[in-house]
């Protein structure tokens, strides 16, 4: 009970003022918020993606449209996510016809200049960076009536993976587990923890927990009602003929000319409820086994290569392993996201081998072991762990680092015995640096492959988990991709990797390339690098091994300069670098100076870079009020309430709830002071 009040006061603090309007005065599908004069009409979103895929790279064009219904000024807030690896390298803001570009800035910089232009009653634009794949935007001055909307371009590369092209658009946020203990306002933070607008207060362990727990649309979207509306369009320059494009979860139109081909959503705008996936694939025989694409910026070559190990023909021996399966049953898993995870869980079990040890960890608060060690993959023990598996329900919090602590920690003594830990999870935490961080300090001969569950998973956790835990990620978006996803993961689980890997470049070249060192790659994999290179010319050598013999690939280089965002991408991925070097150990100061060099040379949007925009007009009259307002995020597809993440909306049933609960205690403490034995 006593969490349904302390609830009720997090999400309360968000309600707006102004003047009222009435539940019965509103569209179908329009969000209101109540308030001590009655209620009051919230800022509307409405997005368009527009994706121009060449080669290997999508330049992305993304534009926030948000309208003031009321009548009152307002300041917009909207947390979003965008891809984990998007290089965000342009920012502008428009007026009707108006165009007003935005600039990089350092980030404590930038949020003082907005906040001046908004005290001053300027029309402005602020874009941060809270995780790799969460981002900010703040629209101040935004008059009664009027729509502004924020134009964000960016690049990132193509998955690429088992001859399959991919591009994945997120499109909202599963509440975040934050764990640790609260902060008081008054404590030493950093201006970025203390002026978020989330349901989480800060905490010792998420200090900017209030920056990155945007508040959720109460209702889910429907057919006949659409939350956040986004339309989304897409142009692939193939330079090849493709046997298959799709969405898994999209109804899509695709109208081709030569090879080139158009792709739209077919029933027009869409609500942002789950992640957008295009997928398409080269006609048989058409699969490239290498690419190399070049980008010339102020004298410096840059470029990025793609490189296919050798396909093995020897046949492989079989190792026995240890599979160590750890499942996420907190809170935010509920709905669709349980089911598919026991389902993926199940399969697992099927892939077992004799000879196989095993064992299922699952956890919310905490973690629980089906075994107190692994045990061998007996019937016995593959049945009760079915049994467990199928009883397993969601519930409570996301303590994901006592389950990744188990899971490592409890290693066989039997070293000859291939590690890997399966990690199932919607990633929904606040704490993903701390997380690596254990990773990187117990991973020891394990090998942690991550699973992404659910509409919207936190795709920043899954990748750079799998990255530190030296093995692979998969995404499954609905129960019926749980077959295919989970044979292409024990795919890469049963065949031996490409290890060793080593790139040459041509002598006299000086190169910097990332990722460094380069990991093992598993069945199906690719090696991507993007490189800054004085020179371009001669030829790169791809050396590696696997199943200890040795192989190498070879790809002339040459400079055509045809490819826009190389650069992007190379930068992106060296501020990737850095910051892990962070989480390794590297001195902070030392890495936020490096991260800032790398930003503002390349005009990119970082943790410690921010796009600001600003008219130089004033519109706002300063005796006119101006009202924060936090634009919610739309409930994730098939995921259970999450009332904690709830505004203080015009439903009267969270209210009348608290009501109950508040007599309900009264109630409790009449009846113990009664019972309490009378002296004197």
């Amino acid at each position: 009970m006593l969490f349904l009040v302390a609830n009720e006061v997090v999400t309360a603090r968000q309600s707006v003022t102004g003047d009222g309007v009435s539940p019965e005065q509103v569209d179908a599908g329009e969000l209101l918020f109540r308030h001590a004069g009655g209620y009051e009409r919230a800022v509307m979103l409405d997005s368009r993606v527009d994706f121009r895929v060449s080669g290997l790279i999508a330049n992305v064009t993304l534009q926030q449209s948000f309208r003031n219904t009321g009548d009152d000024w307002r300041e917009a807030v909207y947390v979003f996510p965008l891809p984990e690896q998007a290089a965000v390298r342009d920012m502008r803001i428009r007026v009707g016809e108006r165009v007003i570009e935005g600039e990089i800035r350092e980030r404590a910089e930038a949020q003082r200049d907005y906040q001046a232009a908004k005290s001053e009653g300027k029309r402005a634009g602020l874009v941060e960076q809270e995780r790799p794949n969460l981002f900010t935007v703040s629209v101040a001055n935004i008059a009664p009536g009027e729509t502004i909307a924020v134009e964000l371009v960016y690049v990132e590369t193509l998955q690429y993976d088992s001859g399959e092209f991919s591009l994945r658009f997120p499109m909202t946020v599963t509440p975040r587990y934050i764990p640790g203990a609260a902060l008081n306002a008054g404590a030493d933070e950093t201006v970025t923890a203390v002026d978020g607008d989330g349901w989480s207060y800060n905490t010792d362990q998420v200090p900017d927990a209030a920056r990155i727990t945007p508040l959720q649309d109460p209702h889910p979207a429907t057919d006949s009602r659409i939350v956040n509306p986004i339309t989304i369009q897409a142009e692939i320059d193939a330079g090849m003929p493709l046997a298959a494009i799709d969405s898994p979860w999209h109804d899509i139109r695709v109208d081709r000319d030569e090879q080139r081909y158009r792709v739209a959503l077919r029933g027009g705008p869409v609500s942002m409820t789950r992640d957008f996936e295009l997928r398409w694939r080269p006609d048989t025989g058409r699969q490239p086994q290498a690419a190399w694409f070049t980008e010339t910026l102020a004298g410096e070559h840059y470029g990025l290569l793609m490189l296919v190990p050798p396909a093995r023909t020897e046949q492989e021996q079989v190792l026995p392993r240890e599979m160590i399966l750890v499942i996420d049953t907190s809170g935010s898993m509920g709905g669709a996201s349980i089911r598919q995870a026991r389902a993926g869980l199940s399969l697992a079990l099927d892939k077992l081998r004799p000879g196989d040890r095993f064992n299922v960890i699952e956890f919310n608060n905490r973690p629980q072991a089906l075994f107190r060690d692994s045990r061998p993959a007996s019937r016995e023990h593959i049945d009760r762990a079915r049994e467990y598996v199928a009883n397993l329900e969601a519930g409570g919090g996301t303590e994901m680092r006592a389950a990744l602590d188990m899971a490592l920690s409890q290693q066989a003594a039997d070293e000859s015995l291939l590690r890997q830990v399966l990690f199932i999870t919607d990633g929904a935490v606040g704490n993903e640096a701390a997380l690596f961080g254990l990773i990187d300090e117990k991973l020891g001969r394990s090998r942690l492959f991550t699973v992404g569950i659910g509409s919207a998973p936190n795709s920043h956790f899954m990748r750079k988990a799998a990255e530190f835990g030296r093995g692979s990620y998969t995404y499954i978006g609905a129960v019926d991709e749980v077959g295919a996803r989970m044979a292409e993961l024990f795919g890469k689980l049963e065949h031996p990797v490409a290890g060793d890997l080593t790139v040459d470049w041509p002598a006299g070249v000086e190169a910097e390339a990332y990722p460094a060192p380069i990991p093992d790659l598993y069945q199906g994999e690719v090696l991507l690098l993007a490189a800054r290179l004085d020179d371009i010319s001669g030829a790169v050598t791809l050396n590696g091994r696997t199943t200890g013999q040795r192989w190498q690939r070879r790809l002339p280089l040459t400079a055509r300069d045809d490819s826009s965002g190389v650069a992007s991408v190379w930068a992106r991925r060296k501020i990737a670098a850095l910051l892990d070097e962070k989480i390794s150990g590297r001195d902070a100061e030392a890495v936020r100076a490096d991260v800032l060099e790398t930003a503002l040379a390349h005009q990119l949007l970082s943790p410690y870079t921010s796009f600001l925009a600003v008219d130089k007009t004033p519109v706002r009259s300063l005796d006119a009020d101006l009202e924060r307002e936090s634009v919610l995020n739309a409930r994730p597809h098939g995921q259970s309430a999450q009332p904690y993440a709830w505004p203080a909306t015009a439903t009267d049933s969270r209210f009348n709830m608290l009501i109950g609960v508040l007599l309900l205690l009264l109630a409790f403490v009449n009846w113990w002071q009664n019972r309490r034995p009378r002296h004197g």
